[in-house]
């Protein structure tokens, strides 16, 4: 089963939330316990385990933050 690994570039992360909508998974939310230097919100994994590797965050993602890594085990 293909699994992905997520890297987020939190420095340029705006919190737009795009890539919480795109997830199929539903793992990806808006963390309001976590700000960037530039005062946005970051995104974090509920689940890394649950990622499927489809990379639609990394597509939707306008500032290109979001680094998506695939192993099929």
């Amino acid at each position: 089963m293909k699994k992905g690994i997520l890297t987020f570039n939190d420095k340029d992360c705006k919190g737009c939330e795009l890539c919480t909508s795109a997830c199929p998974v539903d793992i990806l939310y808006l963390d309001k316990n976590r700000m960037n230097e530039k005062g946005y919100h970051l995104i974090s994994v509920t689940d890394m385990d649950k990622c499927i590797g489809c990379a639609n965050c990394a597509i939707i993602c306008p500032d290109s933050v979001i680094k998506v890594e695939v192993n099929d085990r």
